[in-house]
């Protein structure tokens, strides 16, 4: 199934009023429908409305309720996959104000307890210097203090012990010189730091590693819940299990490969070593 990336996310409105159609079509009220597939009235309605995003087992039951033919079912879960995938465009973004992103981000963050990020490219601004945050949007026009500032207010996530925190970072990451040497030794010492957080796990992977499959991008997982992947255009934001499974199998396989521990603070001070000479 082929479809424009701005129907991303705005199928949720269709998707609910397919299964209300089929509802009706079935003969059944709310009452009913309810009943058939042991779920509250409210819910189905809520659901009906767009105003509960169904999960794929809500939608499996609804359609088992309704006795759905094969071609159908496949239609419908194909129209959820697609309302539970959000495509946010980097220029839309940016019109809005970077800042605007940074508030919805850390919104995000307090309302999830367990983080993976993959670092394929360059870093993240939790573990970002202030020389490093500012480096990284210059080629963005505009002033962007705002979201500098933003983006060092997000930091403070790290330290609140109730949240697990686990970071993949590619030695491409970790030595791509966005700052002057002096400047990127500041910030590899700043990794270096931060993996004596208990609650945070920081992993490298060199480039001699061999990562399993072709990781293309980078990704963040929040609990298991919603995935977000960033691409030069805009970030997908992904809810639907299966997209975010695939996500979480891929950090598995590459966090079994990557350093932690001494060995990553041994490898990060070498690196910040070369910078420095």
């Amino acid at each position: 199934m082929t479809f424009e990336p701005e129907q991303l996310g705005r199928s949720a409105q269709e998707l609910a009023a397919t299964l209300r159609k089929l509802r009706k079509q079935a003969g059944l009220s709310g009452d009913r429908l309810a009943a058939r597939c042991n779920m509250s009235q409210s819910k189905v309605s809520r659901i009906e409305n767009g105003k509960v995003r169904p999960t794929l087992v809500d939608i499996e039951r609804l359609l088992t309720a309704l006795e759905a033919p094969p071609a159908l079912v496949a239609e419908v879960t194909a129209l959820a996959r697609i309302a539970a995938t959000e495509w946010q465009d980097a220029r839309s973004m940016r019109r809005k104000g970077l800042d605007k992103k940074q508030l919805e981000l850390a919104g995000l963050e307090a309302s999830s307890s367990h983080f993976r990020f993959f670092l394929l490219s360059m870093l993240t601004a939790l573990l970002s210097t202030p020389e490093y945050i500012r480096a990284s949007l210059e080629h963005i026009p505009g002033d962007h203090s705002r979201a500098v500032a933003k983006k060092l207010e997000r930091q403070d996530v790290l330290y609140d012990r109730r949240k697990q925190f686990t970071f993949l970072v590619t030695e491409q990451a970790a030595r791509s010189p966005f700052v002057p040497p002096d400047a990127m030794a500041v910030q590899l010492d700043r990794l270096a730091s931060l993996t004596h957080l208990p609650n945070l796990r920081l992993g490298v992977l060199p480039l001699d590693t061999r990562l399993p499959g072709c990781p293309l991008n980078t990704f963040t997982v929040y609990d298991e819940r919603l995935a977000t992947v960033e691409t030069t255009t805009g970030v997908m934001v992904f809810r639907d299990p299966r997209d975010i499974r695939m996500y979480l199998d891929e950090f598995a396989g590459c966090e079994e490969l990557a350093l932690f521990g001494e060995d990553a603070r041994d490898r990060l001070a070498g690196w910040a070593a070369a910078f420095r000479t």
